[in-house]
């Protein structure tokens, strides 16, 4: 049974419960609007609109109390001096809940929780949509008001139509030229990226051009020089060769100056 159950423990350990709605409202408030289920909206609304209340108190103390809860300090900061502000006057109900249906695969309800303020469309909307109608009233006879009557509903209708087309008109002009600076805006930023990119391109290609070309000159001069020495390790080889043959041809002519005075001396000896 349910009796006497007012925490929505969430399926989780206390410290694990906590520290998950610490940092959901940290996350609502650097973001402003956040999508979890409705249970989990229901319990962090409960859990971050008594801290909102105490940023209203820009004390040492209020924000050493916050941050006992959050343990953020840039959430701290943006509570403190943005949202504290924009919430100022509202007394209370910071936040809204808004339904967006069931999730696939389990089917839990799904919903959109926001902070109230920063949503001024919505606020717009509502209000638009629970304005009175004008009516022309004046100080006529009874049968005079009630032929006039719906003259008057028909021309406070058109009015009210045409002022909305107005309002409506204006607002799509204005969120075109925004949409049209952001794309202009955008695209000198790709072009300046891309010219940036393209001149360290260019330089990073000179510098490996002339890496290349210190290194072909360099590799040059070693192929000069290591030519410059076979040339010379060959041409004293031709010279130590030269010097053997000529030496080889005087032992040969040596011999056959021998072989030669031999005969000529067998010769002698016959006759």
């Amino acid at each position: 049974m349910r009796h006497g159950k007012k925490v929505n423990h969430l399926s989780r350990k206390t410290a694990h419960r906590k520290a998950m709605l610490a940092n959901m409202a940290s996350s609502l408030i650097e973001n402003k609007r956040i999508t979890t289920t409705v249970a989990k909206a229901k319990a962090l609304r409960t859990y971050i609109e008594p801290l909102i209340t105490k940023s209203k108190d820009n004390t040492t103390h209020s924000r050493r109390v916050v941050f006992s809860y959050l343990q953020d300090k840039d959430a701290i900061t943006e509570l403190f001096d943005g949202v504290a502000a924009k919430v100022g006057e509202r007394p209370g109900g910071y936040t809204r809940i808004l339904r967006t249906g069931y999730r696939q695969g389990d089917n839990a309800e799904m919903c959109i929780i926001e902070l109230v303020d920063y949503n001024e469309g919505y606020s717009q909307t509502k209000e638009s949509s629970t304005k009175k109608k004008r009516t022309r009233r004046g100080r006529r006879s009874k049968s005079d008001s009630t032929a006039a009557a719906p003259t008057a509903t028909a021309e406070s209708t058109a009015t009210d139509v045409s002022e909305a087309a107005a309002d409506v008109a204006e607002d799509v002009q204005e969120a075109a030229n925004e949409q049209i600076a952001d794309a202009s805006e955008a695209i000198e930023e790709v072009k300046e990226e891309v010219a940036e990119a393209a001149e360290e391109v260019k330089e990073e290609a000179a510098e490996v051009a002339e890496e290349v070309k210190e290194e072909v000159v360099e590799a040059a001069e070693e192929v000069k020089e290591e030519a410059a020495e076979v040339a010379e390790e060959v041409k004293e080889e031709a010279e130590d060769a030269a010097a053997e043959a000529s030496e080889t041809a005087e032992d040969i002519k040596d011999e056959a100056t021998k072989e030669d005075s031999d005969d000529e001396e067998k010769k002698e000896d016959k006759a």
